[in-house]
């Protein structure tokens, strides 16, 4: 019977925060597709530049969604440490939406806003597969010790 409880704990925290990571994760996706158009379209930026751009924004959003709701059960292991990671895994998943962008931009001469669009979905899409995996495996780890619901009360000094 604890195999069923473990497992049923297991599935229904992950259930949990995969939810609230496509929460944050469509919301960080909206400002990166608008940041996307309105750098590429809308100024005139080159596509990659504007992707770069829009990622980093969107990227800002979602570590604090990800830090401060998605995983806050999990160990705090360091604002400027998770931040470092966060970024450097955002890159890397970074380098799939631009490898799709380029491809269809320049390889594909898919030069239109629906065609940039439709390959920023795709880069996305794989982007996050990649994100999910590796900020549970190495930016915001498990908790050593459970952590408390509520912070306690701070008494004010005189």
């Amino acid at each position: 019977m604890t195999f069923v409880k473990r497992l049923h704990g297991w599935f229904a925290t992950m259930i949990h925060e995969l939810t609230k990571f496509g929460i944050v994760g469509a919301l960080a996706f909206v400002i990166d597709t608008g940041m996307l158009n309105l750098f590429n379209v809308v100024i005139g930026m080159g596509p990659l530049t504007s992707k770069v751009l829009a990622t980093v924004i969107s990227a800002t959003f979602a570590y604090a969604g990800n830090r401060f709701w998605t995983f806050r059960h999990r160990e705090q292991s360091g604002l400027g440490r998770e931040y470092f990671l966060f970024f450097l895994l955002n890159g890397i998943a970074l380098l799939f939406g631009l490898l799709v962008i380029g491809f269809a931009t320049y390889t594909l001469k898919l030069t239109d806003p629906l065609s940039m669009n439709i390959a920023n979905i795709v880069g996305v899409g794989l982007g996050t597969l990649f994100r999910f995996w590796s900020y549970k495996r190495w930016v915001f780890l498990e908790a050593t010790e459970p952590i408390p619901a509520e912070l306690p009360e701070v008494k004010q000094s005189r």
